[in-house]
């Protein structure tokens, strides 16, 4: 008697597990597409065909992306159109397999998640503070908590209001290394969600001021040959200067000297006798010269010369001096009518 009693217990008991509808559960995902899973308490042994739509729709929309697990459809990614605003709607699912249908209406409002804050970059500001900056979507309803850390230490977390999408660190040591991290969700104003984010990839300052490894690793092997280039043409063009301006330095530059009278005085120091040498001289008259074996004078003078006979066994010479000659002739033979004038006189002497 018990035997058959828990024989027909059993029965019951399976057929009612059976007939358990599944656990659909609906999630907004980044407010473009929702995203439905009925893979608990457990993964249903059959596959169900699924369909959705919202309140006021005018026919269900099967699902055009599936979700398996271990060769078993466990979930369904369906996209809309303005879920910014639909999802305040009663959202409703159909799960179908043979003749047996599982329907459930949804309240989506508060059910949404968004993706991670992308382009998270870091500045080190005019202000000397350190700026983080990151980008959101629906930025008017979307309000975000940073996490950050110095030197791998413990994290500490602020609140960022709606709207803004930027934190920052007040005067930070140049000597530390800061750490950030951000994720959001829908502020109070559009209906808040009960859902954050996952964080957003970490962006890094440190002594280096750097964002983050990937980037620093990429940015320096793109820059490094240019830096070398540049820095290899800085040096040589450094010390073309250089040596240009010890040249100017090491050889002046000296004016060209001019045969100035006053100037050949101060480098040479001649005797009053010797410098009345090189004055010019434009007073003196041609003077006929003739040597005789006899010594005889006439003194006849005109106007225009004066004639010297001089006794000696050499040749006799004649030489003859306009007036009218030039600066150099007249200077040159100055000297060799003062020469013989000299031997005249010494001759009438004797």
């Amino acid at each position: 008697m018990l035997l058959t009693r828990l024989i027909v217990l059993l029965f019951l008991t399976g057929h009612v597990f059976a007939k358990e509808p599944p656990d659909v559960e609906c999630l907004v995902v980044h407010l473009k597409y929702v995203n439905c899973n009925w893979n608990k308490p457990r993964i249903p042994n059959v596959n169900y065909t699924f369909a959705s739509w919202f309140h006021h729709d005018k026919k269900a929309s099967d699902c055009t992306t599936y979700v398996s697990e271990n060769s078993t459809v466990t979930g369904c990614s369906q996209p809309y159109d303005n879920l910014i605003s639909q999802r305040f709607l009663t959202f409703y699912t159909l799960l179908t397999h043979g003749n047996e249908t599982f329907e459930r209406d949804h309240n989506l409002k508060q059910r949404v998640q968004l993706y991670p804050p992308s382009h998270l970059t870091v500045k080190n500001g005019s202000d000397f503070n350190l700026w983080f900056y990151w980008n959101q979507t629906a930025l008017n309803c979307v309000e975000s908590e940073v996490r950050f850390r110095t030197n791998n230490k413990k994290w500490d977390t602020s609140l960022v209001s709606n709207g803004r999408q930027s934190y920052c660190i007040n005067l930070p040591s140049s000597s530390a290394q800061y750490e950030l991290q951000v994720r959001s969700m829908l502020g109070s104003n559009c209906g808040e969600s009960l859902f954050w984010s996952n964080w957003s990839e970490p962006a890094v300052w440190g002594a280096n001021n750097s964002i983050d490894a990937n980037r620093i690793n990429v940015s320096a092997s793109v820059w490094t040959p240019f830096l070398y280039v540049v820095g290899g043409v800085t040096l040589i063009l450094l010390v073309i200067m250089l040596l240009y301006h010890e040249r100017l330095r090491i050889i002046p530059i000296h004016p060209k000297p001019s045969l100035v009278l006053s100037d050949i005085e101060d480098w040479l120091q001649f005797s009053k006798g010797l410098k009345g040498n090189f004055k010019d001289n434009y007073n003196e008259h041609a003077c006929p010269v003739r040597e005789y074996c006899h010594v005889s004078q006439t003194d006849s003078e005109s106007s225009d010369g004066s004639t010297f006979s001089v006794t000696t066994d050499q040749t006799d010479f004649s030489v003859s001096m306009p007036v009218s000659k030039s600066e150099d002739l007249s200077t040159s033979f100055s000297s060799s009518t003062s020469a013989v004038s000299t031997q005249e006189e010494q001759q009438i002497a004797v």
